[in-house]
């Protein structure tokens, strides 16, 4: 298998984390590129130009995290990252994650082409009343438990979510009114997986 991924996609790095957390990451070809440069060898296999694409050993590209945790679950049963006994919760759990990284993310972005005032904008203030609302709900629901020997996807989603806020949004300072969730965050990010695919 390969999967194309940068070192600053969080989206990338959730991919990268199932591939090792699943004990698969040795079974791939890491395929590093710039997705804004228009890579020439990812538009051959996305042609949307987004990291992750993973290609299967059939050759089949797919792309989204929540997707290739599914495939991957499937093709490879052990250590599932979606427990048939918590489907339900865990997909919930990615959802919140998935939320607050794309808000995070859509505000990294428009600040890079539109400056700091792409904050004052109707869509700027929306993303931030998003991250505002979704870190008490995160809180509330992670605050209190501790991550299992074994992290499925909603975990690691949530946790490379909050680990994209203080990379590239550290003003959110989101530990000072959450700092349950933040006891949780440094619990995961102390594992092997999250140490080897630090943003940088």
């Amino acid at each position: 298998m390969e999967l194309y991924l940068n070192t600053t996609s969080p989206y990338a790095r959730v991919a990268c984390i199932l591939l090792m957390e699943k004990g698969l990451i040795s079974k791939v070809t890491l395929k590093w590129c710039d997705p804004w440069a228009d890579d020439a060898e990812l538009l051959k296999v996305n042609p949307a130009g987004r990291v992750p694409a993973l290609v299967t050993n059939e050759g089949i590209t797919l792309s989204e995290s929540t997707l290739l945790a599914v495939y991957l679950d499937g093709a490879f049963p052990k250590t599932p990252m979606l427990p048939d006994n918590q489907r339900a919760q865990v997909l919930h759990l990615a959802g919140l994650g998935q939320n607050l990284m794309e808000a995070a993310f859509n505000i990294v972005i428009a600040r890079k082409h539109d400056g700091h005032k792409a904050n004052e904008s109707m869509l700027g203030q929306r993303r931030w009343r998003a991250l505002h609302r979704l870190l008490p709900q995160l809180e509330s629901e992670l605050g209190d438990t501790s991550p299992a020997v074994s992290l499925h996807l909603g975990e690691i989603t949530t946790a490379v979510a909050l680990a994209y806020l203080d990379f590239r949004l550290p003003e959110a300072v989101w530990q000072r009114a959450c700092p349950k969730l933040g006891a949780w965050h440094a619990g995961i990010e102390a594992r092997a997986s999250f140490q080897q695919t630090a943003f940088v």
